[in-house]
């Protein structure tokens, strides 16, 4: 793929990210166009239909946070990188979550999400190790209790407008209840 058209996919995923992420079934892909700076041909030629859109945009959304975590799981400072991840997850969950409700077809997710979806959490839980090993996180938690609280407050932040500190403030509780 030429680098013009790498460019263009990009910007068309992060914009697709942000628009359907943002007003789920509502989003269109002439405004996520419009906000690449592309043509609506543009988006169709990289992907054919507007599920195939989303899709893509949720891959690219499981795979960045995959590369966050073991980024941070690999930093020396264990408290500061699950911190982090944790904050991070549950900060960009209601994107995830409003994406994921526009692909799900009562059947679940595409085997694909699924995978994505799976990496992930396979990276959260080498973190989760790291932090435990370190003493910063109670050595019985797991990754499912942690997803769970990461899907709460997402869940939460997805369906009602909650305010930036008050978000930081629940997430401060999470982190300290798992510490």
């Amino acid at each position: 793929m030429r680098q013009d058209a790498r460019e263009n996919r990009e910007r068309i995923l992060a914009e697709a990210e942000a628009v359907f992420g943002a007003q789920g079934a509502a989003g269109s892909t002439e405004e996520v166009a419009r906000r690449a700076g592309v043509g609506i041909a543009t988006v169709f030629r990289h992907f054919p239909t507007k599920e195939e859109l989303i899709e893509a945009a949720l891959l690219r959304h499981f795979d960045q946070l995959t590369e966050r975590a073991h980024t941070l799981a690999a930093e020396t400072d264990p408290a500061t990188a699950w911190r982090t991840l944790v904050r991070t997850m549950i900060e960009t969950g209601a994107t995830k979550l409003t994406l994921a409700a526009r692909l799900s077809d009562g059947q679940g997710l595409p085997t694909s999400a699924t995978a994505a979806s799976d990496r992930l959490k396979d990276a959260v839980g080498e973190a989760l190790r790291r932090a435990q090993q370190a003493g910063v996180v109670r050595p019985s938690a797991t990754v499912e209790e942690v997803y769970l609280l990461i899907r709460g407050l997402a869940q939460v932040t997805a369906t009602m407008r909650t305010p930036p500190r008050t978000l930081s403030r629940a997430i401060d509780v999470i982190l300290s209840g798992l510490t």
